[in-house]
């Protein structure tokens, strides 16, 4: 069977990298999210070619906020009473560098924006549904290919919104799978966020009567010191999860990514505010941590006051879980090697999926370390090797 996949899909290698140019010419930058439907209609046309029926519909509420409409897609292969979830996003990071939407082909690679992360991981999962029905292969369930907008910055109006309305996942779901850049390892953990940001308040005046003023700079001490005494502590837990280096392991508080505040240099500074960006280990639990961090914040008694910039809870799944050893299995039958599991150094999707209990995972096409980049790629055989991975996969968590 495994020959057949690779068949099927090497058949299409010029098919698949023109579509993944074709996406990555698409600004779908975020922010502010823009060019989303125009990005889905070309992905559905697509899907079309292939035999595939791609429905796109509105985001429940992504159009608040003053924002364009959010768009996202969904298209199906099989039947049954089992889902397993093909997963992605159509947005990219702005543009770091010139020619980025301007993609190129070569033999091996394509380059520009998006084609790591993670418009050729979406190519690759549409690939493999087509690779499956080439191929003959009755699914014992079906698989359920989602697009949705916003994963940059955080899926509030993305997967989020679709969650809430009941339109991402159900009971039937048996797994999900991400198309991140995972540079050959599967992330089966990802660490949680609590960012925000504090404003400590004061009363302006001349410098000359800085007597009459509030020096809210200098009140601020009082709440960082605080806080790097709980970084401190924060940051000697270190995660179970496998993840390089050695110190990738700690737990994360990290203060003024952000910092803003004052008037002028002779004026008394009436506000200061800076950011705190708390990201929890898979171990660690949300609520615990979230009112440890206030707690710093609030124990200060200077009146500072919180403003909540996004919240997620970390997610995992253990290696040796069903789902796991399932996807493990096949990376293995396509690779000819074992496959790796690692901590997700930042945050994922999976842990919309993981919320209502389904195995959820990463792994796709494309290095982590060129996505977002000036000179982002992803190489041919990459797309094609990870769309085999899927299609082996749909066949071993729905035998």
């Amino acid at each position: 069977m495994i020959d057949r996949l690779r068949a099927a899909v090497h058949a299409r290698r010029d098919e698949m990298a023109e579509l993944v140019a074709g996406l990555a010419a698409i600004p779908t930058e975020n922010p502010p999210g823009v060019e989303y439907e125009r990005a889905l209609r070309v992905f559905a046309e697509a899907c079309g070619r292939l035999g595939f029926d791609a429905r796109i519909e509105p985001v429940p509420g992504g159009q608040r906020l003053g924002h364009e409409p959010r768009w996202w897609l969904r298209a199906l292969l099989g039947k049954g009473q089992r889902v397993v979830h093909f997963h992605g996003h159509i947005d990219v990071v702005p543009a770091n560098a010139p020619g980025l939407f301007t993609p190129r082909i070569t033999e091996d690679t394509i380059f520009g924006r998006g084609s790591s992360d993670m418009k050729g991981g979406l190519v690759s999962m549409l690939y493999a549904m087509h690779a499956l029905a080439a191929a003959g292969v009755n699914l014992d369930g079906q698989i359920a290919l989602t697009v949705v907008p916003d994963e940059e910055t955080g899926g509030a109006l993305g997967s989020r919104a679709l969650l809430d309305a009941g339109l991402l996942v159900d009971e039937r779901a048996v797994a999900m799978l991400t198309a991140e850049p995972t540079s050959g390892v599967i992330w089966n953990a990802c660490r949680g966020a609590i960012t925000c940001r504090v404003r400590v308040p004061g009363r302006p005046s001349h410098v000359g009567l800085q007597y009459l003023g509030v020096n809210a700079f200098e009140r601020s001490w009082r709440v960082l010191n605080s806080l790097h005494a709980l970084k401190q502590e924060v940051e000697s837990r270190h995660t179970a999860f496998p993840i390089e280096p050695e110190a990738a392991r700690a737990s994360i508080l990290m203060m003024g990514g952000e910092v803003s505040g004052g008037a002028n240099f002779n004026v008394v500074p009436d506000t200061f505010a800076f950011s705190v960006d708390r990201r929890l280990n898979p171990e660690e639990d949300f609520e615990t941590e979230k009112a440890r961090l206030f707690d710093a914040i609030h124990g200060t008694g200077v009146g500072a006051e919180i403003e909540i910039v996004q919240e997620a809870r970390p997610a995992r799944v253990p290696d040796s879980a069903p789902a796991a050893r399932a996807l493990a299995a096949a990376i293995e039958d396509v690779r000819g090697e074992p496959a790796r599991f690692e901590l997700c150094p930042g945050m994922l999707e999976i842990r919309f999926h993981a919320e209502k209990g389904v195995p959820a995972f990463a792994y796709g096409p494309g290095l982590l370390s060129v996505s977002h980049g000036p000179k982002e790629f992803v190489k041919r055989r990459d797309l094609e090797e990870c769309a085999v991975v899927y299609a082996q996969a749909a066949i071993k968590l729905l035998p």
